[in-house]
């Protein structure tokens, strides 16, 4: 045998090695919706709404679960015209293949209720969590504030694709889609059949109305200057309107919660750290930097900033207490980590190592409240107690510009490892 041909075998059997055990990757291709500008349906720059949709087989071929993609908003022309010129505004600068995993898996043994369902990811391009229906135009300028018609465009498209002669269906989201999930919900019951079972789940989309550090409503004046801009008052559930003398405070869940008449299941975390750090301490409201340390580190953090942290946790679940007490039909998994979207992640949905509360994973309690094995409503203890957290305190010292070469080098060395696979094959 030729020197070549060992070095050949020795290299195919490194790569197998490394190949086994990894968990196989789910690579979805997009959709676009092509008949979505007769709904005048379109991105911030005026591009088409997309999908990825992997089909269901089997027992859940009549199941659907729709999934609003995150990603934060836009509230003032300038961030919004900013915005059009990112993947988060314009489905041409998007990524055209999607990973599914979590919530999203096909593997029976990654998600064991919903891997062989019907799965769609909704892009997100509209900066106002699928809910405005305006536009802004002048002389130099034209940008599209469609969330709402973009919603009814996807639906529409995936009706006689088997959507409309559903089973199951669950409409989920991470993030601005997890506000999405609670905005929407009611409305996507009534696009299916009668007999549906039809419920509805928010990952880390409880956001809370809640004072910072400095005791300003930072995010109710961002969420009420969205509201405007984007024309989503008209679009947000009237009963809650009429009933507050701020209407724009429904697109806070903790607002809009008692009126969703679907069942509802709220995972969140307690210490949810987007709301640590745009909420509870923005910038705006730590101008000296006093939480920079602990922001980045929460063994950094003194007595007092992890009492502040505490009583974040108690007004979040003061919040949830009606819910919690009166809902029958509601779902919860509140648990104590510093993490922001569970579900799509698969470390943190369902394995040997994801958070537990209970002894029981995430995945686990969705699937126990939606096909109603047992009342799924829980509450994890304060930090630091829970030793399942993955704790991921997002880094905000990195540069744009480095965040994206960081990405660009793991998305290069994923397709090695995969593209050493198939050689290995």
């Amino acid at each position: 045998m030729s020197l070549n041909v060992i070095v050949a075998v020795v290299v195919a059997l490194l790569l197998l090695l490394t190949c086994h055990g990894q968990e196989q990757r789910l690579l979805v291709p997009m959709t676009l919706v092509r008949n979505a500008s007769a709904l005048h349906a379109f991105c911030l720059d005026g591009s088409l709404p997309a999908y990825h949709i992997h089909r269901g087989f089997g027992a859940g071929k009549n199941n659907w679960l729709l999934q609003f993609e995150g990603g934060g908003w836009c509230n003032s022309l300038q961030s919004c015209l900013e915005r059009a010129k990112t993947r988060r505004g314009s489905t041409s600068l998007m990524s055209k293949y999607e990973v599914f995993s979590g919530i999203l898996s096909n593997n029976a043994s990654l998600n064991p209720d919903f891997y062989n369902w019907n799965r769609v990811k909704l892009r997100y391009c509209d900066g106002a969590s699928f809910a405005g229906d305006s536009k802004f135009q002048n002389e130099t300028s034209l940008i599209y504030f469609r969330g709402q018609k973009i919603w009814e465009a996807i639906i529409l498209d995936l009706l006689p694709k088997g959507l409309g002669s559903a089973r199951e269906a669950l409409l989920s989201g991470c993030s601005a889609g997890g506000l999405a999930s609670f905005l929407h919900c009611d409305n996507f019951t009534n696009y299916l059949p009668k007999n549906a079972s039809v419920k509805c789940l928010g990952d880390a989309g409880f956001f809370l109305d809640e004072k910072d550090i400095s005791l300003n409503h930072t995010m109710r004046t961002f969420y009420t200057n969205l509201v405007s801009l984007q024309g989503v008052e008209q679009n947000l559930d009237t009963n809650c309107t009429s009933s507050l003398n701020t209407p724009q405070l429904c697109f806070f869940p903790q607002y809009a919660l008692k009126f969703i008449t679907t069942p509802f299941f709220i995972l969140n975390t307690a210490y949810d750290t987007f709301q640590f750090h745009n909420i509870l301490v923005p910038n705006s409201a730590d101008p000296d930097g006093h939480w920079n340390r602990c922001k980045q580190d929460l063994a950094a953090c003194d007595a007092s900033q992890i009492e502040t942290l505490q009583g974040f946790r108690r007004d979040m679940l003061l919040a949830l207490r009606g819910f919690l007490k009166y809902s029958e039909s509601g779902g919860m998994f509140i648990n104590s980590c510093f993490a922001h979207c569970q579900s799509e992640s698969q470390d943190t949905w369902f394995g040997v190592d994801a958070p537990r509360i209970h002894n029981k994973t995430i995945a686990e309690a969705v699937g126990d409240w939606y096909f109603s094995r047992r009342v799924s409503k829980e509450i994890d203890c304060a930090y630091p107690c829970d030793s399942t957290c993955h704790n991921l305190i997002p880094s905000t010292q990195v540069p744009d510009k480095n965040q994206s070469l960081l990405k660009r080098q793991s998305a290069s060395l994923k397709l090695l490892q995969i593209l050493g696979c198939l050689v290995a094959f």
